[in-house]
């Protein structure tokens, strides 16, 4: 007797994590030798399971599993196969390995359905290597910024270079685009990242809306100087201008509801111990589910940074790199994915996720919807992230009945 699907699916993000450009841990970024060899290794189960494989122009692998008819239209399935640094293997590539096994159930069983079904296993999501999310989902929904070819990494590479090397064309992301005349919509599966399902006992839930995002670089500038022989009262310290915004960060978070605020990462010139820091450069991540709270709030924190910068006679730059709003989910596929839940787990959550998801881009061109998998102790980005077989299975037969809901609807 064969194993069930689900299990299939634990043993493939198992080997899948394998796959990492720093060994010891878990890491593969957009474009990076290791999610080539991600591509190679999904490419196989795709073609296994009966798909016909592509990579686009920016390094996105797409499985297409025909329809009944020719030129029927196409229902997009999938998600991420690149990883933040000391990731867990769930985040991404557990939407992909899914929808292929759902595709692959249908073809064991040689049957179509009345629409194509594609599963993409899009090329950046988490914005690591270039800081910019999503660059995959953003050139499926054509929405790509072609400015963003000159950024640098963090080893001076050109996105546009990183892209030829990786075998893309950065000449040619705009063809790469789908056309939203033939999508029928598209569902994403996703651990939950979060701890709702988990104190609710429950499996999966399905997500109703997806919150903005807003994204920053910010730089303090004072001035360099010799660690001993510079008076405190005379400093233009840059990392303790930071030092204060980023406390002052986590407070105005704390007082307003629904507000998540981070400061993830900080660079500091001249970094020594013994130079008193000159510059100190850091990331500010800001979102909420109502865009117009999220915009007052980033606006509130310019303004806290220029004050903090003026009291220590420093200097604030301020760069937006990413401005992403607030997504609601398809009432139609949602419901669908709703009434499939119902049959497989004793009630139905609806939950609004604070990370942003590909899903989020492509329903700038198509009606979008995304189930979540409970997650241990709602932990991700760590390599404690964790989900079990059972809600995995759970998930997929949740994931078929929704495909056969959709087949009668077309049929």
């Amino acid at each position: 007797m064969s194993p069930h699907p689900a299990k299939i699916v634990m043993q493939r993000c198992d080997e899948l994590a394998r796959i990492t450009d720093e060994p010891g841990r878990l890491t593969r970024t957009f474009a990076s030798p290791a999610m080539r060899r991600a591509n190679e290794l999904v490419g196989g189960w795709m073609r296994r399971a009966g798909m016909k494989t592509r990579t686009d122009a920016i390094g996105n692998l797409i499985g297409h599993y025909a329809g009944q008819k020719p030129g029927a239209k196409i229902l997009l399935l999938g998600s991420h196969l690149d990883t933040v640094r000391q990731a867990g293997k769930f985040d991404g590539p557990l939407g992909v390995v899914l929808a292929i096994a759902c595709v692959e159930q249908w073809h064991r069983n040689r049957l179509r359905l009345p629409f194509a079904v594609e599963v993409a296993g899009f090329a950046d999501e988490e914005g690591v290597r270039y800081q910019t999310a999503c660059l995959g989902s953003k050139v499926l929904a054509g929405c790509f910024d072609a400015r963003d070819l000159q950024r640098k990494d963090a080893d001076g590479v050109l996105m546009a270079d990183a892209i030829k090397r990786f075998g893309g064309n950065p000449a040619k992301l705009k063809s790469a685009q789908l056309n939203p005349k033939k999508l029928l919509g598209c569902v994403e599966v996703h651990i939950e990242q979060g701890p709702v399902l988990e104190q609710k006992n429950l499996a999966v839930g399905v997500v109703t809306a997806i919150a903005g995002q807003s994204r920053f670089k910010i730089s303090f500038t004072g001035r360099a100087g010799h660690a001993g022989t510079v008076p405190m009262d005379l400093r233009q310290d840059a990392l303790c201008a930071a030092a204060e915004f980023i406390l002052a960060v986590e407070k105005f978070a704390r007082k307003t509801n629904g507000l998540v605020a981070t400061v993830g990462l900080i660079r500091v010139e001249r970094g020594a111990s013994n130079v008193i820091p000159g510059a100190a450069t850091l990331t500010l991540d800001v979102r909420h589910q109502k865009d117009s709270v999220r915009r007052t709030g980033c606006a509130a924190l310019q303004i806290i940074a220029r004050r903090i910068a003026g009291a220590r006679k420093t200097k604030v730059a301020w760069q937006p790199v990413q401005q992403t709003a607030s997504v609601p989910c398809s009432p139609r596929l949602s419901g669908r994915l709703k009434r499939a839940v119902k049959k497989y787990q004793r009630a139905v959550a609806a939950l609004t996720s604070g990370a942003g998801h590909d899903a989020a881009v492509m329903a700038r061109i198509t009606p979008a919807a995304m189930l979540f998998v409970r997650c241990r102790g709602g932990v991700s980005h760590h390599p404690d992230e964790s989900v079990s077989g059972p809600d995995v299975r759970v998930a997929f037969e949740v994931m078929n009945d929704f495909l056969r809901q959709l087949a009668g609807d077309y049929a």
